[in-house]
Formats: structure tokens, C-alpha cells, sequence
């Protein structure tokens, strides 16, 4: 039995965009010549040509969000509490076996931009792809959004996941999902149209607010999911262990046992 590992993670990275331009990440490169100031601060008189080729290390200093890249939302970021009022746990509390499941994919590719997945459209997508949910499961949703990585649309494009779609999960004993979107929901510009016209602010965030009644976490800008099967692969995604944090970087991967 061989084994195949699928990169489902984008790269964190100046140029391209996925996120809105307030919450970009910056990194600075320094290269092996310009760091060897640093490096001679440690050994005291040090000279540049005593180095192999003059080089000193390569580093890299960078500013992020911890919802920057590929990253696992912990439920605190959802609300303050989870499982009807209890402490909503943080990243660093996360349960790893929620990590590492096998892994089922939604293809809702055909859905709008901004559209609302409801629990009936994740039924029909569980029938017929021929998938009865097991607890603990990684369910993973094939947008629209993840072709458009790295355009200027992309935080605007894909369908999100709503309240009871989310619950319907959940109920089944689903405790971590995630999307190739940049969220979990639908992008803010068709909610706030909704939210212009109804003023129901249950419109806002619902599919993250469900994580008030029952804790899960969610994966956000997946990458790769539509060279996935429906099912017949585990996911791995250990988020980084940040002390009281709403989310944590992962290099989520999908492995295959063939």
C-alpha cells in the first residue's frame, strides 16, 4: 500500500489576494548577504569572506493575522460561548482527533455568489454522492471561490454555509468543516444587501453564529478541493498552537492510502 498526500493549503504569500486589503499579511525577505550583520552580532568579529560564498542565513519577518492563509477558526471566534453557554474553547484547546478524520466533500460549485446553503442542499449533496455522515467526520465544501484565489473577487465570490445547514452537520456529530471561500459564510457583500433590506441581524455570520450551540471548528481558503473524490481520504489539519487565540494557521493536507 502506497501513500499520497494532497496539499489543500495556499501559500501565505505578499502578492496574491486573499483577504481584504486591512487584513493582508506583509513579509519581509531578508537574504543571505544583507543578513550577515546579524549574524556577525553573534560572533564578534566575524568578516564576511570567513563565510562559504559570503552568505550568511536567509530569514524571513512577517505580520499576520492568525486568519491570514489556510487556518482552522477555533470556536471563541465565533462567539464567547458554545454549547449553550459554555467557555467557547481556543485554538491551543482544540481536541486534535477533531484534526485528523476522514474527509467528505460537498460540491456546491454550482451554487451562486452569495448564496445560502440550507440543510436540505447539503442532504441532496450527501445522497448523491452516496455518503451517510459518521461523527467526527471533516466535511469540506467545493465553492465557486476557490478558482478565483489570488483575484481581486475573490473574497466576494462562492456561496456560504448557513445556520442550519451548519446544524445539520453538527447534529450528526461533525465537529469540524471547512470551505475553499474566504469564509465559512456568504461573502459580506450579499449579507449586508440582506441585512440592508430585512434588518435581521440573524442573517449576520449565521452559519459561525451556530457554533453558540454546538462548539465545531471550521477550515477557511482550502485550496485544491476540486481534485478531490467525495470521500475515501482522511484530512489532516493541526492548527498552530496559539495561547488563547480565535484560530491558528495549518497546512492542511488530504492523504490517500492506495
Amino acid at each position: 500500500m502506497s501513500r499520497r498526500l494532497v496539499d489543500l493549503s495556499i501559500a501565505l504569500e505578499n502578492d496574491a489576494i486573499a483577504d481584504p486589503p486591512f487584513m493582508r499579511p506583509k513579509i519581509k525577505y531578508v537574504g543571505h548577504v544583507d543578513s550577515f550583520d546579524a549574524m556577525a552580532a553573534f560572533f564578534p568579529g566575524l568578516r564576511r569572506e570567513e563565510l562559504p560564498d559570503g552568505e550568511a542565513w536567509a530569514i524571513e519577518h512577517v505580520e499576520l493575522s492568525t486568519h491570514n492563509g489556510t487556518h482552522l477558526d477555533a470556536p471563541y471566534h465565533f462567539h464567547s460561548t458554545m454549547n449553550r453557554g459554555e467557555r467557547a474553547i481556543t485554538i491551543d484547546e482544540v481536541p486534535l482527533e477533531w484534526c485528523f478524520q476522514p474527509g467528505v466533500k460537498l460540491d456546491f460549485r454550482h451554487f451562486g455568489d452569495g448564496y445560502v446553503a440550507t440543510a436540505a442542499d447539503v442532504q441532496r449533496e450527501l445522497e448523491r454522492i452516496g455518503h451517510e455522515l459518521k461523527p467526527l467526520e471533516i466535511v469540506i465544501v467545493n465553492t465557486r471561490a476557490g478558482l478565483c484565489y489570488g483575484q481581486k473577487d475573490y473574497v466576494s465570490t462562492g456561496c456560504g454555509m448557513g445556520y442550519e445547514a451548519t446544524m445539520y452537520l453538527l447534529e450528526r456529530g461533525v465537529r469540524l468543516t471547512g470551505t475553499d471561500g474566504w469564509s465559512w459564510d456568504a461573502p459580506f457583500v450579499y449579507t449586508a444587501e440582506k441585512y440592508k433590506e430585512t434588518h435581521d441581524a440573524s442573517l449576520i455570520w449565521e452559519g459561525h453564529k451556530a457554533g453558540r450551540h454546538i462548539g465545531y471548528c471550521h477550515l477557511e481558503k482550502l485550496h485544491n478541493l476540486e481534485s478531490l473524490p467525495a470521500d475515501g481520504f482522511t484530512i489532516a489539519c493541526f492548527p498552530m498552537k496559539i495561547r488563547g487565540a480565535s484560530a491558528g494557521w495549518t497546512r492542511a493536507i488530504a492523504i490517500f492510502d492506495e
